[in-house]
């Protein structure tokens, strides 16, 4: 093998490389480093050489043997296997702690999990170096299979297989409709998942939340509309003739919060207000939008929006008030 060209830069990050790649297998052979990192296999056996004579000098301010890193040189001599005998500096390197690493070992087990993460391989190597990386034992943890899990697999057996699903779905205006698709790409904005689909009762490509479907079945009618023969936009929301503007007069920071809604904007009443137009599909959901930005935001027009905000608000207070009165247990 001849491997690629090497400059300066390059050889710093291979030797910055070689030593925890060579500490993981414990024992690996130049060919196998050589393959890994595309360098020729004479540039692997002169970096081992180097890596035989650092290390950090001790109190002394000389180096002494055990402040070396040190090699089987038989192995490597005779066999040319690499295995690092003696090490240095890289067990006083910070550690996670326990708790560290079960908290991010339980967010890999979540991603494994999720169909669109299927290389589970790569996610157990990388959970089993954080177990042996830490200052001891990670808590035991396990992390439920997300419900949405089953649905996800539904429907990219669906993509996969070009064939149509059925479901119900709840929309943003209260309302259930059973419908039937051609799904086309399944996208995630988030925590939420977004199917992508040619839906045959509206006639058009629409974008469904997975969290609003249910009843959801994969039918043997194959898809009469094909993910390569319809242009889906980067975006999952699009504008239409018939949305609904709603100008606010909104926190500057909290614009990045409803990115997706902005239309334009203008300068406020101070350098920390914006004026926004938003771009809605309907009025109904604009009253849990707004409160979702409490003190942030404050619809100016249309007078409907206004409506609709206080009309939001005002059936929440009445509920929360009904609650208040029950007699409790």
């Amino acid at each position: 093998m001849t491997g690629r060209a090497t400059g300066a830069r390059d050889k710093l990050a291979f030797l910055l490389s070689l030593v925890p790649y060579v500490l993981d297998r414990h024992q690996t052979t130049v060919a196998e480093t050589a393959a890994h990192f595309d360098v020729p296999e004479e540039h692997v056996r002169q970096s081992v050489r180097l890596i035989a004579v650092s290390g950090i000098p001790g109190e002394s301010s000389q180096y002494q043997h055990n402040d070396l890193f040190d090699i089987d040189w038989d192995a490597f001599d005779e066999r040319d296997e690499i295995v690092i005998t003696h090490r240095v500096a890289i067990d006083d390197s910070p550690r996670f702690s326990s708790r560290e690493a079960a908290a991010l070992i339980a967010g890999l087990q979540y991603l494994s999990a999720l169909p669109e993460h299927a290389d589970r391989d790569v996610v157990g190597s990388l959970m089993a170096k954080l177990t042996r990386g830490t200052t001891g034992s990670p808590l035991e943890v396990a992390i439920e299979q997300p419900q949405a899990d089953a649905a996800l697999a539904s429907i990219r057996d669906a993509v996969a297989d070009r064939h149509q699903i059925e479901f119900t779905y709840f929309n943003s205006r209260d309302v259930r409709e059973r419908r039937t698709v051609d799904p086309l790409r399944i996208d995630s904005l988030d925590e939420n998942w977004y199917l992508r689909a040619w839906c045959h009762l509206r006639q058009g490509v629409r974008t469904f939340r997975l969290d609003r479907m249910s009843e959801i079945s994969v039918t043997d009618q194959p898809i009469t509309h094909n993910a390569s023969e319809i242009a889906l936009p980067d975006s999952l929301f699009q504008s239409t003739d018939a949305d609904v503007h709603v100008v606010v007069d909104i926190s500057a920071d909290a614009i990045p919060l409803i990115e997706e809604y902005v239309a334009s904007t203008a300068a406020g009443s101070d350098p920390a207000r914006v004026i926004a137009t938003l771009r809605l599909a309907h009025l109904t959901g604009v009253g849990r939008l707004i409160a979702g930005l409490p003190g942030n935001a404050r619809v100016i027009e249309p007078p409907e929006a206004r409506a609709s905000v206080a009309e939001w608000a005002g059936e929440a207070l009445s509920r929360y008030e009904n609650d208040s009165q029950r007699p409790r247990a």
